[in-house]
C-alpha cells in the first residue's frame, strides 16, 4: 500500500484540547500531521466503505491523495467494485485510524469524481513501475495467476518503453465531501473522548457534540 508521493494538506493547524476545535477540517490537519511523525506505516491509510446495489457494504484500504477544505481525495479504477459502487451509490464513509496514537477519525459524506486534470497531476506524480501496474490491472475482475499480471507489465513497460506513461482512460480519483467528522482519542478505563461534528450540507455551518465513548 506504501506510496512516496506525498500527501497535500493545505490547511491550518489547531492548537490546545482538541475537544475544543471549532472547525473538523483543521483538526484534522493538526491530527494528521502528527500522525505524519508518529505512525510508522502509511499515516494516509484509510478504510474505505460503501455499498452494493443490495445495500451490502464493502470496506477495504487505500490511501488518501490529499485533503483540504473540499475533501479527502482518492484514486482508483472506475471499473473496479468501490468504483462500480460509487457510481450507483455516490456516498461513502471514511475511517482513519492512528494506533500509534490511540487516535481514529471518521468521516461521511457525498462523492464526486475529481476532474480529468486532478486525476493527471496526481497520475504524473507515480512511479513509473505504478504507473504500468495501472495500464496491466483489470482491477478486481479475476486474475487466472501471478505470472499473467507480470507478463501483462511486460507488454505494458514495451509499450512505454520511451517518454511518459498517460494515465489509462478509467483510471481516476474521487472526493468524499463530509457532512459529518467524529474525532475519537483514547482514554484509560475506556472513558474515550469522542467529538462529533456534523453539517446539513456543503457550506453549512458545523454544529459539535460531545458523544458518550
Amino acid at each position: 500500500m506504501s506510496d512516496t508521493t506525498s500527501i497535500k494538506h493545505p490547511l491550518p493547524l489547531t492548537t490546545g484540547d482538541f475537544t475544543e476545535a471549532g472547525e473538523p477540517f483543521a483538526l484534522f490537519s493538526e491530527w494528521f500531521a502528527e500522525a505524519i511523525k508518529g505512525e510508522p506505516n502509511d499515516p494516509n491509510a484509510m478504510a474505505l466503505a460503501t455499498a452494493d446495489a443490495d445495500g451490502l457494504p464493502d470496506v477495504r484500504m487505500v490511501l488518501m491523495k490529499g485533503f483540504d477544505g473540499d475533501g479527502f481525495v482518492f484514486y482508483s479504477h472506475v471499473a473496479s467494485q468501490k468504483g462500480r459502487e460509487l457510481a450507483a451509490n455516490p456516498n461513502a464513509a471514511l475511517l482513519f485510524h492512528w494506533k500509534s496514537l490511540r487516535r481514529q477519525v471518521r468521516v461521511r459524506g457525498a462523492v464526486t469524481p475529481v476532474t480529468d486534470a486532478e486525476a493527471d497531476a496526481y497520475f504524473a506524480t507515480r512511479p513509473k513501475q505504478a504507473q504500468l501496474g495501472a495500464w496491466a490491472s483489470k482491477q478486481s475482475e479475476p486474475l487466472e495467476s501471478r505470472f499473467a499480471f507480470e507478463q501483462a507489465i511486460a507488454v505494458q513497460a514495451a509499450r512505454h518503453l520511451v517518454g511518459e506513461v498517460p494515465r489509462p482512460k478509467g483510471w481516476s480519483g474521487w472526493r468524499i465531501t463530509p457532512l459529518k467528522f467524529e474525532f475519537w482519542h483514547d482514554r484509560p478505563f475506556r472513558l474515550h473522548d469522542r467529538i462529533e461534528f456534523r453539517r446539513d450540507a456543503t457550506g453549512a455551518p458545523w454544529s459539535k457534540v460531545r458523544l458518550y465513548p
